[in-house]
């Protein structure tokens, strides 16, 4: 794997969502085509792959193998994954600019929701102790 690669799908740069759209894109399927093989609905395929579900360990097999991917790869971005999209278009650098801010973006909002389900814990816990005293 290239360093360019590690930077397209990394941790830093990419999701699991985005992994997973981007081996099935290098796998040649569709969501549709995916999403059959895997015995689940497009919606919920193209819900993983916006981030907004995550799938059971079953599929999460499966998908590695119909992908031609490392389930490590589709987790984390380390192991054997998808090629780096082609780079030999060239990409305005407003665009740039404006798909490396959205990824600063998306990588604050996991943050944040890993702060708020951290908060809503510690509330459920003070809650729960005065309900029992």
């Amino acid at each position: 794997m290239t360093e360019h690669q590690k930077d397209w799908f990394g941790p830093e740069t990419a999701t699991f969502g985005d992994r997973l759209a981007g081996a099935r894109e290098a796998a040649g399927m569709t969501q549709t085509d995916l999403a059959r093989r895997l015995g689940v609905k497009k919606t919920t395929l193209v819900a993983w792959e916006d981030d907004l579900a995550e799938p059971r360990a079953n599929r999460l097999t499966m998908m590695a193998g119909l992908t031609n991917v490392s389930v490590q790869w589709l987790l984390t971005g380390e192991g054997v994954g998808a090629e780096a999209p082609d780079d030999s278009v060239p990409v305005p650098h407003d665009l740039s600019e404006a798909l490396h801010e959205l990824r600063e973006i998306r990588a604050s909002l996991r943050s944040n929701a890993e702060r708020a389900a951290q908060l809503e814990k510690a509330l459920r816990r003070v809650l729960l102790g005065q309900a029992a005293g």
